[in-house]
Order: C-alpha cells, then structure tokens, then sequence
C-alpha cells in the first residue's frame, strides 16, 4: 500500500511540475482571446500608429493656436478628436496583446513640430500642411499593409480607420493647394 501511494504521489508531482513547465510554450506576445500571434509586423503596426497619432495630435495643437486660417484651424480640431479615438482603441490593442511602446514622438518629428511651434500664421500653414500630407500618405500605406495583418483584431481596426485616414489626407491634400 505504501509503494501505491509513493508511486501515485510522484505521478501528481510529475503532472503538476509539467503544467507549470508548459507557460514557456506561449511567447509573451500571444493573444489568449483569439489565439492569434502578434508577429513582428503587427508589433511594428502598433506603434508606429501610436506614435504617428500622438504626432498628429501634438502638431495639431499648435496648429490651433499658431494658425490664423479657420480651415487649418477646423483640420486641426479634426486631428485632435479623431486622433485621440483611434490612439485609444489602438492603444487597447496593444495592451490586449502585450505590446508597448509607441507612446512618445519620434526625434524626426519633435524637430518638426519644434520648427513648426516657432512659426505663427501664414508662415505655419504651408509648412504643417505640408506635413500633414505626408504623414497622412505615410499612415495609409501602413495601414493598408495592416489590414493584411494576421492579427483579426489589428486587420480589422486598419480596415475600420484606414476610409478615415484617406479622407484627412484628401482634406490635407486640399488645404495644402488652396495655399499655393
């Protein structure tokens, strides 16, 4: 009777050292709600998207207070509100999915923005307008490459934000022509 138990006791300490063994088998970056990998494209997606938004919405807050132009200024408050939407539910994303980052800007675009502070009336609205069109035709290449995106939670974000996108850059697009 003793082995018995001897011998059932180590199969139980068996069985239960292997479960705690057996978190090493998911990545840190593994989403339990939908059993999807974050990979390495979707890590990137993420926050390049956070610092991109955070970007516009910095240089629209100057925009705001440094523009005289009622139509940069109505951009600009279009940025901020529409901006901040997206930042929040992609930032939900990342955490949801155990990435971080992407929550400050980047050393090209505080130069930008810091160029732009110094500036005030027409001579701030080509040159934000100017930034705003690049911006917006580089988000909507990376957001048209994340609605391929593994991820369905970051695919389908893309897809819901990417129309969005493609208008502010129409929007920036004509803006930026009507200043010529």
């Amino acid at each position: 009777m003793k082995k018995l138990i001897c011998l059932l006791s180590g199969v139980m300490i068996s069985v239960a050292i292997s479960a705690c063994n057996n978190n090493s088998k998911h990545p840190n970056n593994y989403n339990y709600n939908n059993d999807t990998l974050i990979d390495e494209n979707g890590s990137s997606f993420i926050k390049q998207g956070l610092e991109a938004g955070l970007t516009e919405i910095k240089a629209a807050k100057i925009a705001e207070i440094n523009s005289k132009n009622p139509r940069i200024i109505g951009f600009a408050k279009m940025m901020v509100a529409d901006h901040t939407l997206a930042g929040d539910e992609l930032e939900k994303i990342g955490i949801k999915n155990r990435v971080s980052g992407g929550d400050s800007v980047s050393v090209v675009h505080r130069q930008i923005i810091a160029r732009l502070s110094s500036k005030l009336g027409v001579t701030f609205d080509a040159p934000y307008m100017h930034m705003m069109v690049n911006d917006h035709e580089n988000a909507v290449k990376l957001f048209t490459q994340a609605t391929q995106n593994k991820n369905a939670a970051i695919q389908d974000f893309a897809k819901k934000i990417l129309p969005k996108l493609k208008m502010h850059l129409d929007s920036a697009k004509a803006i930026a022509a009507s200043l010529k």
